[in-house]
């Protein structure tokens, strides 16, 4: 089984993968993570892309294909694979569709995590989480027992991620949908797109994603 999961940051994707990892054993193929994974271990495909991004230049489309086709290559066919921030445009679309044929896989799902842009904003605006454990909270959803003291650790002191605010939350939205757009019509066609409310409860969204897998 192999998938893409779309949605803009703070959707849950990660939540979400992280579920289908533990009970599917899929894994997560996040073009982010793997990037700094290989240019840490120093591969191959790691030193080219370190070279580019020493030079202040992007990691081109072919970087990011090659690193992609290697860890399908180490996996074994049993293993399903989620892609996370990968496609991102029609070519790239192109391109994964190439490298999953090259290791003899198929596409079999594009699930879209739908959110209501404002409800989002609430979402991510209000998080943070506890300096010293790391345990999170939120302002309406999840704050700690006692205001001001970690459930967790007993800590005072808290912090808040400095791109948690509107404005960068709003410009992902933008950028998210500007990305997105492209890749959509071409899976549409092939009649493999779901569409799931990502503002529902994260064992109802994981519910209907593994409904999604089974059909």
């Amino acid at each position: 089984m192999n998938i893409i999961l779309l949605g803009p940051p703070g959707a849950g994707k990660g939540t979400q993968s992280a579920g289908l990892v533990e009970r599917h054993g899929m894994r997560q193929l996040s073009t982010g993570d793997m990037l700094r994974a290989a240019v840490k271990a120093g591969t191959p495909v790691g030193l080219k892309a370190k070279e580019v991004m020493e030079r202040g230049e992007l990691v081109s489309d072919e970087i990011v294909s090659d690193l992609i086709d290697a860890e399908l290559a180490a996996m074994g066919p049993e293993t399903g694979a989620i892609f996370d921030g990968y496609p991102r445009t029609a070519a790239q679309a192109d391109s994964l569709d190439a490298i999953l044929a090259k290791n003899g896989r198929s596409l079999d799902h594009v699930i879209e995590l739908e959110v209501d842009e404002d409800a989002l904003v609430a979402r991510i605006t209000g998080r943070y989480s506890c300096a010293k454990c790391g345990a999170l909270y939120h302002d309406t959803a999840n704050p700690p027992s006692t205001e001001g003291v970690c459930d967790s650790c007993g800590s005072t002191e808290f912090k808040r991620r400095p791109d948690d605010n509107e404005e960068t939350v709003r410009t992902r939205m933008q950028e998210y949908r500007a990305k997105t757009a492209p890749i959509l019509p071409g899976y549409e066609a092939r009649g493999i797109v779901s569409r799931i409310d990502g503002m529902a409860a994260i064992d109802q969204v994981a519910g209907e994603i593994d409904a999604i897998l089974r059909s």
